[in-house]
């Protein structure tokens, strides 16, 4: 690419890396008003489409992280949600997040429209930057040509230094800009080797409106989410790292997702692909529940996702302050008849908004995430089958009775068996097997793949 155009990091893709930087990161927030192009400009900076972006002001609620690399150096980029001093409710609560942004900030990208000019929202958040005593990197975005690059340096009247012309949609000037963020970030410390493990990957997945992002800042002690009335008010999926239980996780709070991705549209069908594409990037999926209302069609398509995917699941009925007998009764019938396919994952009742239980989440998620790593020994494994097939043997079918002649874990995160076999099996023999996998050896928490390969017929 040509000099000024950050190469997308090719290395790098949702949620892995192939470095991890030990100790602190530097962070840089990225403000500005609605609309003016943070998010497109975050997508640049990160070198990939992450971060949603519609031309509608607001698409952004929560402060959203992303790992970034330019020239050799990692660091966190937060975007924000679009800055409006004059806020009132939910926008009210998005400009707190922005503070609280810059707070935690090593520096500060000042997002301006050049095509626009200065207004007083931005000379509004400049007095707030000033007071901040960051660093900050004021980028003039929408220069596309030229004439708008002598637009732009009409902001030298923000009194905030040189601006950065830029093109979030084209990338033009965004090598300089970017050279201006790392001389204003400390030095990080170096890349290293990623070790093996790290934090855990959750991601709190369930419909519109049941609680996730409460749950989240309930774990997190903090309001890191904005939270509203309001269903679809999450639209990033949000990588937070959360200590708990003397341990540090990572919880990815994901946009609900919504019945049809084909009935969505604009940021909201990018919010579905993002969910789940968190569903992929997650060991764990907590399912959220609202435990007042009916399981759903909706529900148990996020199961199936779930179980696809080959995650470990735990589900979290919410709002069980809400539930009375009479519903418990209902929940109870509706969990035997719509929850069969995953009799095997932990369920727990919590209330998110008051933290009701949410203790219990922690080990059952442990206990799931075991279970998703089991691996059962060959021998072991066979010595299971010879007796299962000895108390059970397949029923005969059109004169030939189908036997189990040897069996492997091929894999585990999730458990997957391959059985040679010298005929095809019935499904309902494989339920059984499934069924008595679990009984001996545990498997909570995760769905088990069986794969049978009958014996080949020898040609005479």
């Amino acid at each position: 690419m040509s000099e000024g155009h950050p190469e997308p990091d090719q290395s790098t893709h949702d949620g892995e890396f192939d470095v991890e930087v030990q100790g602190p990161v530097p962070i840089l927030a990225v403000v500005g008003r609605p609309n003016v192009g943070k998010s497109t400009l975050v997508n640049r900076i990160i070198g990939r489409r992450a971060a949603v972006v519609e031309d509608v002001p607001g698409v952004t609620r929560d402060r959203v992280s992303y790992d970034a690399h330019w020239n050799g150096r990692a660091f966190t980029v937060v975007d924000t949600g679009g800055w409006d001093p004059d806020a009132r409710g939910l926008a009210e609560r998005i400009a707190a997040q922005a503070e609280i942004a810059i707070g935690l900030a090593d520096a500060v990208l000042f997002v301006v429209d050049a095509t626009v000019g200065i207004t007083d929202t931005d000379a509004a958040v400049v007095k707030i930057l000033r007071a901040s005593k960051k660093p900050v990197i004021l980028a003039a975005n929408k220069v596309d040509d030229q004439r708008t690059e002598a637009e732009a340096f009409g902001l030298w009247n923000l009194g905030l230094g040189e601006p950065f012309p830029v093109s979030a949609l084209h990338g033009r000037g965004s090598g300089d800009m970017l050279d201006a963020i790392l001389a204003a970030l400390p030095e990080p410390p170096p890349e290293q080797d990623a070790p093996i493990g790290g934090p855990r990957r959750i991601a709190i997945v369930g419909k519109p409106n049941v609680g996730k992002s409460s749950l989240l800042n309930q774990l997190a002690g903090e309001e890191r989410v904005v939270v509203d009335n309001v269903a679809g008010t999450t639209v990033d999926p949000v990588d937070e790292m959360i200590q708990l239980g003397g341990r540090t996780w990572r919880f990815i709070d994901t946009a609900g997702i919504r019945k049809r991705v084909k009935q969505v549209s604009g940021h909201e069908y990018y919010a579905s692909l993002r969910t789940n594409s968190a569903i992929d990037r997650a060991e764990l999926c907590v399912l959220v529940l609202d435990g007042g209302e009916s399981i759903s069609e909706q529900d148990l398509r996020i199961i199936q996702s779930i179980r696809e995917a080959g995650r470990a699941l735990v589900i979290a009925f919410n709002k069980w302050d809400l539930v009375d007998e009479e519903r418990r009764y209902y929940l109870e019938r509706e969990i035997e008849r719509e929850l069969v396919q995953v009799q095997w994952a932990p369920r727990i009742n919590v209330t998110a908004r008051t933290g009701w239980h949410i203790d219990r989440l922690v080990p059952a998620i442990d206990k799931a995430l075991a279970g998703w790593e089991t691996r059962v020994p060959t021998g072991t494994l066979n010595a299971f089958l010879g007796r299962l097939v000895a108390e059970h043997p397949h029923p005969v079918r059109g004169g030939k009775q189908p036997k189990i002649l040897f069996g492997t874990q091929a894999q585990s995160s999730p458990p997957m068996f391959v059985l040679f076999t010298s005929g095809k099996l019935d499904a309902g023999y494989e339920r059984y097997i499934e069924r008595r996998l679990r009984e001996e050896f545990g498997f909570v928490g995760t769905p088990i793949t069986l794969q049978i390969r009958p014996r080949e017929k020898r040609k005479k």
